[in-house]
């Protein structure tokens, strides 16, 4: 989705291609016909860097509808340490960048791995400032439904800022969450979609309708949940 109540489809400029380079990527995407893309916004040591993907994209005249930003050592965000607080200063930096690239939205996930420290006050009070600071620069933040239940749900009603939504996965709905998820709490909050499919074997990011995700249900509800007054 856009901010002018737009729904848009927009293909990822993955960095985990085997056999494809990111640039073959972009190519195939555009050659394709699609002018929307979201970017992996990781701090990665990549070849080309995610600044070259994005001069690339500019060049190419595709529109970065919204950057995933990266999700390293993320469980630091709920301990009190230091590297902790560093979380917040590099998100708060990733944000400010796509800022000045005319990038109006990110993703962030809420943990790694299968295992986190609880959800706790720590977290919330840094999450809060990277979300202040991202509506000070007119940024929306999408938090994703990851591998971990209750995360979402703690952030979305402790935080209440227009300014921030979530990005609904099929994919992890499907093999973590077990196809559970109460849409009512997120109503009108979801600002993106990741549409993938798996077998429930694992996150297998398959095309729509290759695995076994029962998507005339998930359709149903997401026309439910998500509404145009955005």
């Amino acid at each position: 989705m856009s901010g002018n109540n737009m729904r848009e489809i927009a293909v990822v400029v993955s960095n985990d291609n085997k056999d494809v380079s990111v640039i073959e990527t972009i190519n195939a995407i555009e050659k394709a016909g699609f002018k929307n893309v979201f970017i992996q916004w990781y701090n990665k040591d990549w070849n080309p860097t995610q600044e070259e993907q994005l001069k690339y994209i500019k060049e190419k005249g595709l529109n970065v509808i919204f950057a995933h930003l990266g999700y390293q050592n993320i469980n630091d965000l709920w301990i009190e340490n230091e590297d902790g607080n560093k979380l917040v200063d590099r998100y708060k930096n990733d944000i400010r960048i796509c800022k000045e690239n005319d990038i109006s939205m990110v993703v962030m996930h809420l943990t790694s791995k299968s295992v986190a420290p609880k959800y706790n006050e720590t977290g919330l009070k840094r999450l809060q400032e990277i979300v202040d600071y991202a509506e000070s620069l007119n940024v929306k933040v999408a938090f994703e439904n990851t591998k971990i239940k209750g995360y979402l749900d703690y952030v979305i009603e402790n935080i209440d800022n227009a300014n921030v939504g979530i990005c609904f996965d099929s994919g992890h709905y499907h093999v973590h969450f077990n196809d559970d998820l109460d849409f009512s709490k997120f109503k009108n909050r979801i600002f993106a979609v990741h549409l993938h499919d798996n077998d429930k074997s694992d996150d297998l990011h398959l095309i729509p309708f290759d695995g076994t995700l029962n998507w005339e249900s998930v359709v149903k509800i997401l026309k439910i949940a998500i509404t145009t007054d955005r």
